[in-house]
């Protein structure tokens, strides 16, 4: 699904222009990429923020219109005030339909793991995969089914499914979920099962073992101070 997004070109630059475009209730940014020459632009701010909400997110697929020319483009890095949730620039990355591209997908896990009713919890080991594909083709997420995952299992790349029209890049073998027992239970079973160091004792002193000798009666007195040895 493509979404329009209106631009206004920018001849200026600096941290002054930026500043005055954000008060006035827009984003600077730049167009980039596919043998274009770069493009100043600036975009609305509140059509921005509608776009990442309900356009398709991060890799929404932009038609891009600057001055009156269109340019299909996905967002490709995003500068925000954390604080304020305000943007703060945004690059656009120029793309053809016919060409693949490569993109961050998250991935997102659906349904109550059986493990997790079991007394488990779902630990995350990875977020996003690398995809391929076409820029139309390119998916808001992927998502993964663990109802039926037992405590103990894990979910690896290889395990996902690939949405249509797109290949999974990152290593299969890397692990992406896994149902564990939480730490405080982990802590538990560890400490009521004797290990090598928890069977050690420390050990006692040797009863028999003979004191330490006094000093024998018999010998050699010191000389006296000033005396001949």
């Amino acid at each position: 699904m493509e979404t329009k997004l209106v631009a206004l070109r920018r001849e200026e630059a600096g941290k002054g222009v930026a500043r005055k475009l954000r008060a006035a209730g827009r984003v600077p940014g730049v167009l980039y990429g596919h043998g274009e020459k770069p493009i100043s632009l600036s975009v609305n701010s509140k059509e921005l923020l509608h776009l990442f909400h309900h356009g398709g997110g991060s890799n929404a697929l932009i038609g891009l219109e600057i001055d009156g020319s269109s340019h299909l483009a996905i967002p490709r890095e995003v500068q925000r005030d954390h604080i304020r949730g305000s943007f703060i620039h945004i690059d656009f990355l120029a793309v053809s339909r016919d060409e693949t591209i490569k993109v961050m997908v998250e991935v997102t896990e659906t349904g109550d793991a059986e493990g997790v009713k079991a007394g488990g919890v779902v630990e995350h080991h990875l977020r996003e995969v690398e995809v391929e594909c076409l820029p139309q083709d390119v998916p808001e997420r992927i998502e993964v089914d663990i109802t039926a995952m037992q405590l103990g299992e894990m979910l690896r790349v290889g395990d996902l499914s690939a949405p249509k029209g797109a290949t999974i890049l990152t290593d299969p073998e890397t692990s992406v979920i896994s149902i564990i027992t939480p730490a405080a239970l982990r802590t538990e079973a560890d400490l009521s099962t004797p290990g090598a160091e928890g069977a050690e004792a420390v050990e006692a002193p040797d009863a028999e073992a003979p004191a330490e000798a006094a000093p024998s009666d018999q010998a050699e007195a010191a000389p006296a101070e000033g005396g001949e040895s």
